[in-house]
């Protein structure tokens, strides 16, 4: 019988998070063997790695850093005829904000991310793996350290594995905390000691130019602890969990206005946003209304708690679907317009402006903005700017027109993703709550001066108003 510190909701499905704040639960390498830990490496060994590959492919995982992209199907990218070395690269940056799953595994549950990571190596036969840690986990880059020496003392890393002749070795980089580098080129660029500008695809696709111009796999911390009960499972008695397309189980982090923030672990698609809302996060807090949830991280298309989507059946029919039945899988959210990301789930609640939510989204990406592409290095600023004169009212309603002009001039105009991570917030917020905006808006702040140049300057001519 588990028992845990923090109990998890009926409505939970344990599976990457069976370990996390478990009563007598500690990281160390003894504990985890006590409770069957490196049997799912011992079983891959003995396995053929495209089998394994198979097992992974017939599960229907898709990665759970952003992408929701198959990660069979990510593995077999790697050129067959390739004859150089093959990297596996963890990305342990989390910068999307409003997520925390990843620390909960490092900081907790170390040796389950390794174990996926050695199976992961053998299949796609890496020799050299990175966990790539962001410098603001000071303390799991240590535990990740520590655990992967208590590994090689047990032989799960290193030379000969398991008398098996697969030597691996994992290293733990951190980075500098930077988000651009939790985009896997931009990761790569990072690891390889340059500065982290994304590269361009085709045709730097990782699975075939990566780290060091060779084939490389990025996957997602939770990704890679998945492979670990794949193979324990069975590819698949793993897809029966979920719904078709949207397999096994995955971890929500939901911040902002309700009564019970916190990380969740649910099949995927077997929950809807008003079950995980009201029932596994208590609802809204006392006298307030929730007005809005942004379902993927801060880069996914806000979504209205009054809206009401008309959507596709597979046999060319429709249906309508309210924002509180919207099962939570990648599709039907992408169906919805927008996405389910990293699955940090933002909650705004009725106190909330709606100008300040922008503002503090476009100040995080303004700042964050690598600087390679000009449309996202001087429209993220711009957008900024435009935004800290609405929320201090000294926004005119062109003002508005601009901003919106500005994001969908930056969004698919860069060469990574980070153009539509800041476009994307301003272009639905902007269009889902334009009145509320526009109410923040003069028509007499069109005439007055918007930097302390033109200030200075009319102060001079006497012109100041």
């Amino acid at each position: 019988m588990i028992t845990y510190t923090k109990p998890p909701h009926p409505r939970e499905y344990r599976l990457i998070f069976k370990n996390v704040d478990r009563e007598g639960w500690d990281p160390s390498i003894d504990c985890y063997l006590r409770d069957g830990g490196y049997e799912d490496l011992k079983k891959a060994v003995t396995m053929q790695p495209k089998d394994i590959t198979g097992e992974v492919k017939k599960s229907g995982l898709r990665g759970r850093g952003g992408a929701g992209f198959p990660t069979g199907m990510k593995w077999t990218f790697i050129p067959p005829t390739n004859t150089k070395p093959v990297y596996l690269i963890c990305n342990c940056d989390e910068s999307e904000p409003g997520t925390f799953k990843d620390r909960y595994i490092v900081h907790q549950d170390p040796h389950q991310l390794i174990e996926g990571m050695v199976i992961s190596s053998f299949a796609v036969g890496a020799h050299i793996a990175y966990i790539y840690i962001r410098e603001e986990f000071p303390q799991g880059a240590a535990i990740l350290e520590r655990a992967i020496e208590e590994a090689k003392t047990r032989n799960f890393v290193g030379k000969n594995i398991l008398g098996t002749g697969f030597d691996l070795e994992i290293y733990v980089h951190r980075g500098a905390g930077a988000y651009i580098c939790g985009e896997e080129t931009g990761l790569i660029e990072s690891l390889e000691g340059k500065r982290p500008y994304p590269r361009i695809k085709p045709p730097y696709f990782p699975a075939a130019l990566g780290l060091y111009m060779c084939p490389t796999i990025v996957n997602n911390v939770e990704s890679l602890c998945h492979v670990k009960h794949i193979i324990h499972m069975g590819g698949d008695q793993y897809a029966s969990l979920g719904v078709p397309r949207n397999t096994g189980t995955r971890i929500v982090g939901v911040s902002g206005d309700v009564k019970n923030p916190g990380y969740f672990e649910i099949e995927v698609g077997k929950l809807t946003m008003g079950e995980l809302l009201n029932d596994l996060c208590g609802g809204p807090k006392d006298g307030r209304t929730l007005k809005a949830v942004i379902p993927g991280g801060s880069s996914a298309k806000i979504l209205r708690c009054d809206e009401v989507y008309t959507l596709k059946n597979p046999d060319g029919t429709s249906r309508q679907l309210s924002f509180w039945d919207i099962p939570l899988d990648f599709d039907t959210i992408a169906a919805c317009g927008s996405m389910a990301g990293s699955g940090g789930v933002i909650v705004i609640d009725d106190t909330r402006k709606m100008s300040w939510v922008l503002n503090n989204l476009n100040a995080f990406y303004a700042h964050e903005s690598c600087g390679q592409c000009t449309p996202c290095r001087e429209g993220s600023t711009w957008m900024k700017k435009i935004s800290d004169r609405l929320v201090a009212g000294e926004a005119s309603p062109e003002d508005l027109e601009t901003l919106e002009s500005i994001a969908y001039q930056i969004d698919g105009k860069t060469v990574c993703a980070f153009g539509e991570a800041s476009s994307w917030p301003v272009e639905a917020i902007i269009a889902k709550f334009r009145d509320e905006l526009l109410a923040e808006t003069s028509g007499a702040a069109a005439a007055h001066p918007h930097n302390p140049e033109l200030i200075a300057q009319q102060r001079y001519l006497g012109t100041a108003s």
